[in-house]
């Protein structure tokens, strides 16, 4: 309003002293009267286009003014819309404009807050009195950094909770002078931001805690059937390292017979969210190994969409091999248990019957084929009888130190004969360097004979005995020949008592070698391949 009055007033002024200085100029210079008229019309032109002039520069400014008061009207409701704190300050930190977020986050609402700087502001915010002071410190750091700065601002409110604000400074200098014009301060609440990050980290690193240190094999596929992420033990239960199959599919990795089944899983996991739980499958590592793998797999839902399959696997490979170690012991308790009852009810009626063969033989020369032939059969039962008594009575063991290479030369020298009698040759290379066993050997060297004499009847004509050291402490025996071989299938049930694959085999023989090997906590591994021979391998304890 005085800017108005202060221009109207402008205008009156220069208007009198116009009329008063050209009136009395005509007459003082004494203008002609036919002259006179010519002049007072030039007076009036000019005075209009003085008006007029002045009455466009006071509406170009009036535009300007409306515009510029427009243009604050509209900064104005913009920062006030704003979500962030906004605040102008001029070259000595003093306060020019802030927009109410900034205004109530101090509780300065009330305040006359232009021309104060904060230090002043501080007085009527007893709560936020440090917090405004910190601005100064913070505002002059803006300033000798001389350019648009960031940084993390946390601000204790009274509930006792912390807001944390991502402030952006901005210093504007004069370009004649280089000094301090002003500095435009705006800051974002992050707390819920900051907050939802921690938790965010907070989840990946349990999510990678549960994933890269989980006992078990875990991995994620995508849709397409490719390996997208498997922890470390990748290798431990394949042999490969993880970026060789990365993006690529495992199937190969599996083991036939189980494929198409593994396909089908994955195809019911990813189409109808069907998971996949407690499933054996046997898997093929990279040194030929088989091995057994409790797997699970389950759908990876991503926005209520499935994008893979995460799941996990575990090595059941020993369990495996354990259950059918304990299905063989109590197979052989079982058969104990029996050999106890029948081997004694048969060898007692068996010496009579082989007596009175005798009896029969002597006294009569007649029919001598069929008396042989009765006493071989009879001999046979009480062979039988006599692998059954092994099985059934306690076995006392009395373990001694003993030279391994002493008992395999003792073994050949009983068994070379035989061997010879079958084409087949014997040969056995003892190792010097290996210390004494703890064993008992007479079983031992029964073990040994029943190992030997199984590969001089499977038509080998070449059979190798080796002993070595296996580790610190164990030794490795092995048999290897070149008979006739033993399928996979029959593979799996050498021990078991009455499977044998001889014509007149009783399969007590391995159930014996069987438990002797569990009586000297010792294993026994076959491999062997049809007409190419078989090899065993003994693993003996060097201690009791």
């Amino acid at each position: 309003m005085a800017n108005k009055i202060k221009w109207l007033l402008v205008y009156i002024v220069f208007s009198f002293i116009w009329i008063i200085v050209t009136d009395n100029l005509i007459v003082f210079i004494n203008i002609p009267t036919d002259i006179h008229l010519i002049f007072q019309n030039m007076k009036g032109i000019l005075f209009v286009i003085f008006t007029s002039i002045f009455i466009y520069y006071l509406i170009l400014k009036k535009e300007a003014y409306e515009k510029e008061k427009e243009e604050k009207n509209k900064l104005h409701i913009l920062i006030n819309c704003m979500v962030d704190f906004v605040n102008f300050k001029d070259g000595e930190g003093r306060w020019t404009k802030a927009n109410e977020f900034a205004l109530k986050l101090f509780n300065i609402e009330h305040v006359d807050y232009k021309g104060k700087k904060d230090s002043d502001l501080a007085k009527y915010s007893e709560f936020f009195r440090d917090a405004l002071r910190y601005c100064e410190i913070s505002d002059e750091e803006a300033w000798l950094k001389g350019e648009v700065s960031r940084c993390i601002e946390e601000i204790k409110m009274p509930d006792g909770t912390m807001k944390t604000f991502d402030t952006i400074k901005i210093p504007i200098f004069d370009d004649e002078t280089g000094s301090r014009k002003e500095l435009v301060v705006m800051g974002r609440d992050v707390t819920d931001r900051i907050a939802a990050e921690r938790k965010l980290a907070e989840s990946e690193q349990r999510y990678k805690s549960l994933f890269e240190f989980n006992p078990a094999l875990v991995y994620m596929i995508d849709l397409k059937g490719r390996l997208t992420n498997v922890n470390d033990h990748f290798f431990k239960y394949t042999g490969y390292e993880k970026d060789a199959y990365l993006q690529k599919s495992i199937i190969s990795l599996i083991a036939e017979h189980d494929r198409s089944r593994v396909h089908e899983a994955y195809l019911n996991v990813i189409r109808e969210n069907k998971p996949w739980i407690n499933e054996e499958i046997e898997m093929v590592s990279k040194d030929k190994l088989k091995k057994m793998l409790r797997c699970t797999a389950v759908p990876m839902i991503i926005n209520d969409e499935t994008v893979g399959v995460i799941g996990y696997a575990v090595d059941i490979t020993k369990e495996k091999e354990t259950e059918e170690l304990l299905l063989k012991t109590e197979k052989l308790s079982v058969i104990g248990e029996l050999a106890a009852s029948v081997a004694h009810e048969i060898r007692n009626p068996l010496t009579s019957l082989k007596g009175f063969v005798q009896i029969l033989q002597t006294s009569s020369k007649e029919n001598q084929m069929y008396y042989n032939i009765m006493l071989d059969e009879l001999e046979r039962i009480n062979i039988i009888a006599s692998e059954l008594l092994v099985l059934a009575k306690p076995q006392q063991i009395q373990f001694q130190k003993r030279n391994i290479n002493e008992l395999l030369t003792n073994v050949k020298s009983l068994l070379e004969s035989e061997a010879n009698l079958y084409g087949a040759e014997l040969e056995v290379i003892t190792n010097e360097q290996l210390p004494l066993i703890d064993c008992e050997p007479n079983q031992l060297k029964q073990l040994f004979i029943n190992i030997i004499k199984n590969s001089i009847e499977a038509s080998s004509n070449k059979i190798m005995v080796n002993v070595e050291r296996f580790d610190k402490e164990h030794i490795c025996i092995q048999f290897t020949d070149n008979g006739c071989g033993i399928d996979q299938e029959r593979l799996k049930h050498l021990g078991e008592p009455f499977y044998s694959m001889k014509e007149k085999g009783t399969g007590l023989g391995l159930t014996v070698s069987y438990r002797i090997v569990e009586f000297h906590k010792g294993k026994i591994d076959f491999k062997s391949k049809v007409n190419e021979g078989t090899t065993v391998s003994l693993f003996l304890p060097i201690k009791k």
